[in-house]
């Protein structure tokens, strides 16, 4: 009776052990993906130069869904898309029929695109920069319609695939990224040296189930999918990694999500090869975090989500229109004439636009998860406060524009002042666009517990 009371005893004292302590890291996980490869010929997003519609497939596109739940029931959804990017009008479809359905907040929901430039045109501001028909219009809107209620229905199902599982995170590296502004493309090869601004890293999330079985593999980079401008779908060398990782790990979903990658280039570039040889470099990448080992993350979820006003600078007069389209053509005439247009018809030209911004903490893992373009610089800037280790995620929720820092601002080019022709804006960002940017990422971390290293005095 003694040795039974002991037993008894130590078990009990196991059990406790494990409920207070051993289910920390315990998650409720669940994945999900839906083929969104057109079954018809559309035009495709990306390069104003294309002339005409898609002529089939390299590999087919996707979305994927990675829902999440911590012990406090506190839920969450990532779902990535081999798209250039979604609008804020179709993303407000997509979320409000999941807070409909779901009842999941604007804070709980990141859309991300991994900005691939051989996937279908969505419709969006800025349509001028495509030559397209009516009945190619008519494609679009069909395509859009159906995308939106493919993605609801793919997150449903992540949530109705719900199961335990535990989650890990690390950052890995690997280097075919370049700053395209600061190296010329044309003389790459024979340059010993490049320029930056540039950011290396690999993030990557595994969840696997209790069984220790591989559930998703969730991983990113800040590089532009342009090796192909080919009339053909393909995830470009995202779809290619993910191809790549789903072969090595059968039964497991890899969601590639993109990075602060707006001024950064895959290069060399232009051959399906090359598209080949990045996304395996890249799955090699995430293999070695996974080999090497992670760090398991505790079973709480926070997120916080914000939409801020930016400012645009007001639009050029009508004599300096009028001078601009006498000297420019194609889609930079286009949009001189659309201004044009209406200006003739008295529109008033918004001062602001409604910018979204989100930061998520899975356990110990910071996520800031941008709109638009964000270039580099942004990647950078919120590693030197929070640590090297946080994830930076561009082209989330609403793409809409590039979003320069001040430094290009100032240095003009492409991404800092005409990119706004193509995304069909009437003004250039304000100068405080970083600024407030930066600070309110800063701010909603702060809200929900983000620590910043280093930053107790007795550290010092």
């Amino acid at each position: 009776m003694k040795y039974l009371l002991t037993i008894l005893f130590f078990i009990c004292a196991w059990l406790s052990s494990f409920l207070t302590h051993g289910s920390e890291g315990v998650w409720q996980a669940g994945v999900a993906s839906v083929n969104i490869t057109p079954s018809y010929s559309m035009w495709l997003a990306g390069y104003a130069s294309r002339e005409g519609p898609s002529e089939g497939k390299i590999h087919d596109i996707w979305a994927k869904a990675l829902a999440l739940s911590d012990e406090a029931g506190n839920r969450g959804v990532l779902v990535t898309t081999d798209l250039s990017g979604i609008s804020k009008e179709v993303s407000d479809k997509i979320r409000d029929q999941l807070q409909k359905g779901l009842g999941l907040e604007r804070k709980q929901i990141l859309l991300n695109s991994s900005h691939t430039h051989s996937g279908p045109l969505l419709m969006r501001p800025g349509m001028h920069t495509y030559t397209v028909t009516p009945e190619d219009l008519a494609l679009v809107t069909r395509y859009t319609e159906e995308l939106t209620d493919k993605i609801v229905q793919m997150v449903v199902k992540a949530f109705e695939n719900l199961q335990t599982a535990r989650i890990y995170s690390s950052n890995g590296v690997t280097r075919f990224q370049v700053n395209r502004r600061n190296n010329v493309e044309a003389t790459l090869e024979q340059q010993s040296e490049l320029s930056g601004p540039m950011d290396h890293a690999v993030p990557v999330l595994k969840v696997e189930n209790m069984e220790g079985d591989l559930m998703a593999i969730a991983f990113g980079y800040a590089c532009h999918p342009t090796v192909l401008n080919i009339n053909r779908f393909s995830g470009d060398w995202p779809g290619f990694a993910q191809i790549e990782l789903e072969r090595a790990h059968p039964g497991a979903v890899a969601l590639f999500f993109q990075g602060a990658g707006g001024d950064q280039n895959p290069l060399p570039r232009r051959t399906i090869p090359l598209a080949r040889q990045y996304g395996r470099t890249i799955a090699a990448a995430v293999e070695r975090v996974m080999e090497e080992g992670m760090e398991e993350l505790s079973s709480d979820f926070q997120a916080t989500y914000r939409e801020i006003e930016l400012d645009l600078n007001t639009a050029p007069t009508r004599e300096e229109l009028e001078h601009f389209c006498e000297e420019v053509q194609g889609y930079y005439l286009r949009w001189g004439k659309r201004i044009l247009g209406q200006m003739d018809a008295n529109h008033t030209f918004a001062d602001s636009y409604t910018y979204p911004l989100q930061v998520w903490r899975i356990g110990q893992q910071t996520l800031f998860a941008m709109g638009g373009e964000a270039v580099v610089g942004y990647a950078i800037g919120l590693k030197k406060i929070f640590g090297h280790n946080v994830f930076v995620l561009g082209y989330s929720n609403d793409v809409m524009a590039y979003i320069p820092t001040a430094t290009i601002l100032q240095e003009g080019r492409y991404e800092g002042a005409t990119s706004q022709f193509a995304s069909g804006m009437h003004g250039t960002w304000a100068y405080d666009t970083e600024v407030k940017i930066m600070g309110n990422l800063v701010d909603m971390a702060k809200v929900i517990g983000v620590p910043i290293p280093g930053n107790n005095l007795l550290d010092h």
